[in-house]
């Protein structure tokens, strides 16, 4: 097959997780195959489908959302919305004719990859996570090709179709000197203070922003020597940024971080949650982290991508319900104990891939071409 030819789907989003690693494929793709054309197919309404376009790739929307697991009449609905996102995915398929269709696991995910698989068109799921999604789990029987992050999965997908690349990260991420001393200026950080950065993703976290709100005085004590740089999401900006917490000196809070690589680059300690994209991201700045994984996931598969980090000794967890106080108690042990931090470091970044884009690339093109 040509060049020129190669034609790529990708679907699937709903949250930064999905999305950024999404866009970091297709730069992958792009970047090993110039020729290549892209179509993004995501859920009407979601994040995809303002940060797709802003990247430089086109997207379709389909009218999709998750099954909720307790009663409401929105899942009345929901059997309407597949049979609609099936009929849309078929349409989109046809007109676009792709050569392969890449799924990164979200809303938008399942039904492209369904009518793909069934149309026999090359397939390629990417697994983010340490315990593999319902949809995965069910897509791996017809899909081609399986890109995971962690090493076991064997018990979930077929061996033969298991490709390890690690999880896909944003680009500029490595901290460096210059960075660093950017970071402190356009932060209004001082550098002469360790440095704790939370964050909760792109909307927050409401648990680690009540911690957060809570730990004033274990802050306050320790104002001379630790600052916090806190992302409190835009969803719970106006209920902190006027918190006791938020009025202190050696805190500085923003509702949203544009520049991550600034924040990385200070970080001594991050405080999140335990999301695919965030460990990736923490290995591959080599940053000690307090994980506080979110209990509000399928099949609670933070808190086994957090424990993957722990057996390791790359990480500290906190469980939600246990994050205040704990949360800051385990960041101050960790930013003050030049050992335990270093040893953190080190773990973390023996599980880094900076290459997983590229692999997964280079793996698309191989469906491809075979």
């Amino acid at each position: 097959m040509k060049k020129q030819d190669i034609r790529v789907i990708i679907s699937g989003g709903g949250t930064g997780g999905h999305v950024f690693p999404a866009i970091s494929i297709a730069n992958a793709i792009k970047e090993l195959q110039p020729d290549a054309e892209f179509l993004f197919v995501g859920a009407k309404g979601k994040l995809e489908m303002e940060k797709v376009p802003e990247a430089g790739y086109p997207i379709k929307g389909l009218w999709i959302s998750g099954f909720h697991r307790k009663l409401t009449w929105r899942n009345l609905l929901f059997p309407v919305r597949l049979i609609s996102s099936l009929f849309k995915a078929f349409w989109i398929i046809r007109r676009f004719k792709p050569s392969v269709v890449v799924g990164v696991g979200g809303y938008a995910s399942w039904p492209v990859l369904e009518v793909a698989s069934r149309l026999k068109i090359p397939t390629l799921i990417q697994e983010q996570n340490s315990y593999a999604g319902v949809t995965n789990k069910i897509l791996a029987q017809r899909v081609s090709r399986v890109c995971v992050a962690y090493d076991n999965m064997e018990k979930y997908f077929p061996k033969e179709k298991i490709l390890l690349t690690g999880n896909p990260v944003r680009k500029g991420l490595n901290p460096t000197s210059d960075v660093r001393s950017k970071a402190y200026a356009t932060l209004d950080l001082d550098p002469g203070k360790k440095t704790i950065f939370v964050f909760g993703g792109s909307l927050g976290a409401r648990t680690i922003n009540e911690a957060m709100a809570a730990g004033a005085k274990v802050l306050a004590d320790h104002k001379d020597t630790v600052q916090v740089f806190w992302q409190s999401g835009k969803l719970y900006w106006d209920a902190f940024k006027d918190s006791p917490t938020a009025q202190l000196d050696s805190v500085r809070i923003t509702a949203f971080v544009n520049r991550m690589d600034l924040a990385y680059a200070i970080a001594d300690v991050v405080i999140c949650r335990a999301g695919a994209l965030a460990i990736a991201e923490l290995a591959l700045v080599g940053k000690p982290a307090v994980l506080v994984p979110s209990p509000n996931v399928a099949e609670d598969h933070q808190t086994k991508n957090a424990m993957a980090l722990v057996e390791k000794g790359a990480a500290v967890m906190v469980r939600d319900r246990e994050a205040s106080p704990k949360m800051l108690d385990e960041a101050m042990k960790i930013i003050q104990d030049d050992a335990v931090r270093s040893s953190l470091q080190r773990s973390v970044t023996a599980l880094a891939r900076p290459d997983a884009a590229l692999e997964i690339g280079g793996a698309v093109i191989q469906l491809v071409q075979h």
